[in-house]
């Protein structure tokens, strides 16, 4: 008997692999799709739950961790709800979902686990377009049974843009999206404080929610809007600080793709790849925990009254490790984290960052233990943690993630250690216009970064490595102040930065280091 799905799609990347039908609610239910028996497949019920939540963003981090939580709180018949996806990027995933009904396949894999999860999962409602189609996210503000919006937008996304000045136009920046959004839904209920929302950002920043409710008042403030809508914000809106922790890598590549979706008997253009490590530490009381039912769902969200120390372990030790190995890697010819712990000279290097550089000065508990789990959990061979997407706006993150580090050496007056120093001159040598060539012919692509235009202008002009990083070290602009002045920084920084030009990455790093996990 033919199956409906007759009509194929090629995978993309595989033009010679056997064409398969998307996913899709029509696949789900069709007689003639036999799925493993190991795929996590969503209940019938599931698919017609009510839009409960917003998220503004529709990376692959987002799927790996919002999405996963609230289908695994729609599992157990917690959240019983959706959400919906609105886009900024005009990166076509609005699309994608729309194409598969919202559904994608996440792949959750541990180090020791070849197969890993394999789950349908079905949370996402719909995908909406920020620039196509701002009219259907407004919509969405009015329906009475949303209660929470999500967000992701990267570091960058935390600012607000001179093009904001009129809530009667389509938002730029992310704080005047959400402040239009929330001001749509007030006014659309009367400014009922029983109609406010729950707004958790996702954002490596800290005090996410506080810097987020700051920038909303000032869009307030910018637009004159009435005091009526302060009020309601004020009192009915919890803005949540929150730390995010879980490895989303993305679409497996393609070889793996093609063996998975033969496995699943579909295409799926969502595709994504998570470890099976998560953590989701939320800043609230028990008042707002009632309005996030979805924390139910998983063993991985916690509710904490302070997540200061949470923040700084990960924020310094994971994300500080992976700033500090990105650029250093990509230079060094290596394209993902799992390559890096894989290779004698930058597994020693990443071992003495996160263990004798950062672990020393972070004041969390367990630093040195979480440190080795970190460790372990970057060694994970089948999490493809691509170099390109850690170093996306890495001057940014070297200077939230890494700067601070130097800085408490500074202030202690002990001497910057070396590991520290090679982490902030690969990524000022990764900018350099000499490299643009290496990383080509490394099959990479020059990653995103909006500061580092800055550092290469510098580059462009200084005729020795030396006047290069003095001209970048100086530039308050990127950095928020003069660098130069910090004492040996410029000139070990320098002294490194040179010899990576003249010898390569390589050259600085070394197979001898002693470190251990107790200080």
């Amino acid at each position: 008997m033919a199956s409906r799905f007759d009509v194929m799609t090629p995978i993309a990347g595989a033009s010679d692999a056997p064409t398969r039908p998307k996913l899709s609610r029509a696949l789900l239910s069709d007689p003639s799709w036999q799925p493993p028996s190991a795929l996590v497949r969503p209940r019938a019920d599931m698919l017609q739950l009510p839009e409960r939540a917003v998220q503004f963003g529709t990376g692959v981090f987002l799927r790996g961790f919002v999405e996963y939580f609230l289908d695994a709180a729609n599992e157990q018949r917690f959240f019983n709800g959706r959400v919906v996806l609105v886009g900024s990027t005009d990166s076509g995933r609005d699309r994608a979902f729309t194409t598969q009904d919202g559904l994608f396949t996440l792949q959750s894999v541990s180090a020791d686990d070849d197969a890993g999860e394999l789950r349908v999962v079905s949370s996402v409602s719909r995908a909406l377009s920020a620039s196509s189609g701002w009219h259907d996210v407004l919509a969405t503000a009015r329906q009475l049974e949303i209660s929470v919006v999500f967000s992701n937008t990267t570091e960058a996304g935390f600012a607000l843009d001179a093009a904001d000045i009129s809530v009667a136009a389509i938002p730029k920046s992310f704080p005047a999206k959400l402040t239009r959004f929330l001001y749509e839904r007030a006014r659309a209920f009367g400014f009922d404080r029983k109609r406010g929302l729950v707004v958790v950002p996702c954002e490596l920043l800290e005090n996410n929610g506080d810097v987020l409710k700051g920038l909303v008042h000032a869009v307030c403030d910018r637009w004159q809007l009435e005091p009526e809508f302060r009020v309601w914000l004020n009192e009915s809106v919890p803005f949540c600080n929150t730390l995010v922790d879980r490895i989303v890598p993305g679409a497996p590549p393609a070889p793996e793709r093609e063996k998975l979706e033969q496995k699943l008997g579909y295409s799926d253009d969502l595709m994504t790849v998570t470890e099976t490590y998560r953590l989701f530490v939320i800043e609230g009381d028990a008042t707002v925990r009632a309005r996030l039912p979805f924390a139910d769902g998983d063993r991985g969200i916690v509710f904490a009254n302070n997540i200061r120390a949470y923040r700084e372990r990960k924020l310094r030790l994971l994300n500080g490790t992976h700033t500090g190995l990105a650029a250093l890697g990509l230079l060094a010819g290596v394209s993902t984290v799992d390559a890096v712990m894989r290779d004698d000279m930058l597994s020693v290097f990443a071992r003495e960052l996160l263990l004798a550089a950062i672990a020393p000065v972070v004041e969390a508990p367990e630093a040195f233990a979480f440190g080795e789990d970190v460790l372990r959990r970057f060694a994970n061979p089948h999490v493809y943690h691509r170099l390109t997407d850690i170093a996306n706006q890495g001057t940014l993150k070297l200077r939230v993630r890494l700067l601070p580090i130097v800085q408490r050496y500074v202030v202690a007056s002990r001497p910057i250690p070396r590991a520290l120093v090679v982490a902030m001159a690969a990524q000022l040598v990764l900018l350099h216009p000499q490299m643009e060539q290496l990383l080509v012919s490394n099959g990479a692509v020059r990653p995103t970064d909006d500061l580092g235009v800055l550092v290469r202008k510098h580059w462009e002009v200084a005729p020795t490595a030396v006047a290069g990083i003095t001209r970048i070290l100086s530039d308050s602009s990127i950095w928020n102040e003069d660098l130069t002045y910090v004492p040996t920084l410029m000139e070990l920084v320098a002294e490194t930065a040179g010899e990576m030009l003249v010898s390569g990455a390589r050259s600085v790093l070394h197979t001898d280091a002693e470190v251990r996990s107790d200080p």
